[in-house]
């Protein structure tokens, strides 16, 4: 359990808390935090699916711009490592991953909400990456995610610019996937999560596995990734008993063991 970032499980939904009031920067502590929780939440068995929190009030307003100011080149190009390696390690999760945002997500916490599967976000949230405006490019991913997630040109715009956008066109360009107020985001995100307890765990993995890698190859090496994921699915016993519980059952009824 770190000081900066929690893990908290409750009916098998983790919880990833970021708490360092007042706006959640991102230091070094933090970042190293976010990669060992995210490497336990991955790892274990009571955990079926994950949202990841910043509070009631605010997300991440990015990293740490006291902390990085001093840092000359050759500090940055050995820290730069960390700055995505904490990214890394939540994105390579094998579980569901949702972000629930409240109040800013700027910066380092836009990348660490790119990388969870999907976002919720409250209705007055903002999102953007203002790296620009220091003199520097995002560097935790930001590049990257962003413009496989709402294409070349929007993610070039909004980081050319750094402004700021509104949860409605985040909405609309597809940053965010579902808006709800302020009080209700987290709820939400924790519900959607919910739904993948008691699933069947090695596929869930795989089905990840298989857009994600597939995301980063050409389309018939990104096949190639799905037969291979969908033929190991066979060695496992919740596929026996999904589709014995279909044949007996109809769709929808079976009962999963996660192995």
């Amino acid at each position: 359990m770190g000081e900066l970032v929690r893990l908290e499980v409750k009916d098998g939904v983790g919880t990833i808390r970021l708490d360092r009031p007042k706006m959640n920067a991102l230091d070094a502590q933090m970042q190293h935090e976010i990669t060992e929780v995210s490497a336990e939440a991955d790892r274990r068995d009571d955990i079926a699916a994950v949202v990841v929190f910043g509070g009631d009030r605010v997300f991440a307003a990015g990293a740490d711009i006291k902390e990085m100011s001093a840092m000359t080149y050759q500090e940055m190009a050995r820290h730069a490592h960390t700055l995505q390696t904490f990214t890394r390690a939540l994105a390579a999760i094998g579980k569901p991953t949702v972000s629930a945002i409240t109040g800013f997500a700027l910066g380092g916490g836009c990348e660490v909400a790119l990388a969870t599967d999907v976002r919720f976000a409250a209705d007055n949230a903002k999102l953007g990456q203002p790296e620009i405006l220091l003199g520097i490019i995002p560097g935790a991913g930001g590049t990257q995610r962003l413009a496989r997630l709402v294409g070349p040109a929007r993610a070039k715009e909004l980081v050319f610019t750094g402004r700021f956008i509104d949860a409605q066109e985040a909405l609309a360009i597809g940053l965010v996937d579902q808006l709800h107020p302020a009080d209700e985001v987290y709820d939400k995100a924790t519900e959607w999560a919910a739904q993948f307890v008691g699933g069947p765990a090695l596929a869930l993995r795989a089905a990840k596995a298989a857009v994600d890698r597939g995301l980063e190859v050409d389309l018939q090496t990104g096949l190639e990734i799905e037969r291979a994921e969908f033929a190991a699915l066979f060695a496992t016993a919740d596929q026996a008993a999904g589709m014995a519980s279909f044949i007996e059952n109809g769709p929808g009824k079976a009962t999963f063991s996660g192995s």
